[in-house]
This record gives structure tokens, C-alpha cells and sequence, in this order.
């Protein structure tokens, strides 16, 4: 088997679910388990929140949210953070007792079209300005007189990860002005930073956690204690001989400055390894930090390594768990995106492991 891994911890997935419980009392936590759960796999992931208590999911769309009712078919709700898009996915919302958040009228036309009589939520903009509805009172209204029920009122901050910056203030006022005006059951609006940045500047019933969940500090300089929750690994196959002045890889951009080792490793950016992370990521093999040179390639990258240093078989580990490994977020850093980006973008060829799945802790 190819030795490309993605190993899981539910156990600290469970700890970070819990510490971000902890962080806010009084409010539930509606989970974010969108995009293949941020690539750790929804199933299990949805799986071992619900055994630690959580009960509500939430997804991108429809089809995320049959696959999840279809496999699980626990009781738990699952919400729609996109909505439906046409009448079929309204169709899955009456199948699958599905919980969409609404943003147009059309959306409402198309659930009642469907004969729908669940619940919805409703996603109001307050300075994101991506998607959410401009006219609140008049679906409130419009609610009321359907057949389905208002569960709550959500929006989602901009800028939680700046604790600062002034758009914050604007969007809590914003909502506070919301909560005082409306009458509802539910309230949403904190993501993971906002957890951890503004919580006690606004009550709310429900906070929408997803990266934390998976372990990544949203706000470095604010750290939780959270405990990475995956961790991406092969192994060495190959071992290379250089001669100074040799290239490595695709375009030769690489060249030995000496005599010396190449480590060949079974990962490459068709398992998420980013291509970005040519002759300047770096990886963990034997405790060493390891530079990779060369081009990544579609299944392979090469590691600078010194005589004796590394063997065949040994394990090779680009982010993970441990203290004293690369992090999710560090490799995201070298390629000038985010952690969001590094997760989903991890491939289904990878072979997953779970640890930690009973709950018995």
C-alpha cells in the first residue's frame, strides 16, 4: 500500500470540542463540518462530535447534508450554511429533514413549493458583504406565514481574526441592534476567532466553530489550547546519490551544492502536498527538520538529507500534533494562504487513520 497517510485524532478533536464548550458556557455549538469536515472526514468527525454531545451540523449545501442524514442517520440537526440552490435541493431538505439558512425570497418560494414544514434560519449581511439578507423584517414576515418555522437569526464576522479591527464593532452593533428588534429563538453569530476574540462582547445562543474544532489556533497570539487534530505523513522510498552540481526534480531548479543525499518520498501535491512548498517547505523525519528541494511533484518530493541521516521505511511527517512538528498553519504560512486552504485541499487517495474513536476517555 502507498504509504501517503493522514492520520486523525478524535480524542483531540473531542478536547478541542469541549475547551471551545467551555470557552462559552451558555451558548451551543453548532459544528462545522463542511468540505469533507475541512478534509478530516465528515463522517467520523460528525460521528465522534455527537457522541461528545454536540447536536447540531452544519454543511455547505443539500447534497453535503443527504450524505451526512444518509450515513449517519442520527439525531442530529443539519443546516444549510449556503442554502438551497433549486427546487431539487429543497426536495432533499423535505427528504432528509434538512435545515437550509435563508437568504432570498426565492430560496422560500422553492421550500414551499417542495411542501416544506421544517426549520430555517436566516442569514442576515452585517458587513461581510458576501451573502446573507438585506431585508430581514420582510422574510420574518414571510416566515410566519409559511409552513415552516424561524429556528434563529445568524450573520458571520469578517474580521474576528483581528481582534482590532474596527469592522468588528461595527457588525456586533450591528446584530446587538438585530437582537433587540427581532424576537427569535436563536442568535448566531461567533466563527472560531470570534469565539475566542469578542465572546463576551455579545451574547449569543450559538457559535459556529469549524478550524478550531480541527486544532488550529485562529488567533496565534490569543492561543486556547487547542491540539492539532490531524497529521499528513509517508515514507522515504528512495535514497539518491548526488554529485555536486546535480538537479533534482521537474526544471532542474534545484541543484547539490555538494556531494551529497536525496531522500525520495512518496507524496506530492495530487495528495494536497502544496506545489508552492518547492525548495522552501520542509519536513520532520527522526526529530529533523528536513528541507525539500526540487520541485514537488505529483506523487513525490525529494528531501536534502545527510549520509546516514535518514534510511528507507523511515516515517516523513510535512504538519502534525506534536510540539516539536511542523504545524497545518506553518506550512500555509510558506505558501501564502491558510490552514482552511491546506486541509481541503488534502486528497481522498490519502489513506486515512482515525485514532481515538472509542469515547471511553
Amino acid at each position: 500500500m502507498r504509504p501517503a497517510t493522514l492520520t486523525l485524532n478524535l480524542k483531540h478533536l473531542r478536547w478541542n470540542y469541549r475547551l471551545l464548550q467551555k470557552r462559552t458556557p451558555h451558548s451551543n455549538i453548532m459544528a462545522v463540518v463542511k468540505a469533507n469536515a475541512y478534509g478530516h472526514g465528515i463522517l467520523q468527525v460528525s460521528q465522534a462530535l455527537f457522541q461528545a454531545g454536540c447536536s447540531q451540523f452544519a454543511v455547505t449545501d443539500a447534497a453535503e447534508g443527504q450524505y451526512l442524514r444518509q450515513h449517519l442517520n442520527n439525531d442530529m440537526s443539519i443546516i444549510l450554511l449556503s442554502g438551497i440552490y433549486d427546487a431539487d435541493d429543497a426536495n432533499l431538505c423535505v427528504l432528509h429533514q434538512l435545515t437550509p439558512v435563508i437568504t432570498t425570497s426565492q430560496q422560500m418560494t422553492l421550500l414551499h413549493q417542495a411542501g416544506f414544514q421544517g426549520g430555517v434560519w436566516l442569514k442576515v449581511d452585517t458587513g461581510m458583504n458576501r451573502i446573507g439578507t438585506e431585508h430581514l423584517q420582510k422574510h420574518i414576515q414571510s416566515i410566519k406565514q409559511s409552513s415552516f418555522k424561524l429556528i434563529g437569526i445568524m450573520s458571520h464576522l469578517a474580521c474576528a481574526d483581528s481582534p482590532n479591527h474596527p469592522l468588528n464593532q461595527q457588525q456586533l452593533q450591528r446584530f446587538r441592534v438585530i437582537q433587540d428588534t427581532t424576537d427569535v429563538p436563536t442568535y448566531s453569530l461567533y466563527n472560531s476567532a470570534g469565539i475566542i476574540a469578542l465572546s463576551d462582547k455579545l451574547a449569543t445562543d450559538v457559535t459556529r466553530p469549524g478550524l478550531a474544532l480541527y486544532g488550529i489556533e485562529p488567533i496565534p497570539d490569543q492561543p486556547l489550547g487547542l491540539k492539532p487534530v490531524a497529521e499528513l505523513s509517508s515514507q522515504v522510498i528512495q535514497i539518491r546519490r548526488l554529485k555536486k552540481g546535480g538537479s533534482v526534480s521537474y526544471g532542474a531548479t534545484w541543484l547539490a551544492p555538494q556531494d551529497m543525499n536525496i531522500a525520495v518520498v512518496a507524496l506530492g501535491y495530487a495528495d494536497g502536498l502544496p506545489r508552492l512548498l518547492s525548495n522552501q517547505g520542509e519536513a520532520d523525519v527522526n526529530g529533523h527538520f528536513l528541507p525539500i528541494v526540487g520541485k514537488v511533484c505529483m506523487d513525490y518530493c525529494m528531501l536534502a538529507i545527510e549520509e546516514h541521516q535518514v534510511s528507507i521505511g523511515d516515517k516523513v511527517i510535512f504538519f502534525g500534533a506534536a510540539d516539536n512538528q511542523p504545524k497545518a498553519n506553518q506550512v500555509a504560512a510558506k505558501c501564502q494562504t491558510i490552514a482552511y486552504e491546506i486541509f481541503t485541499n488534502l486528497s481522498n487517495r490519502l489513506n486515512n487513520i482515525y485514532l481515538g474513536e472509542k469515547t471511553d476517555e
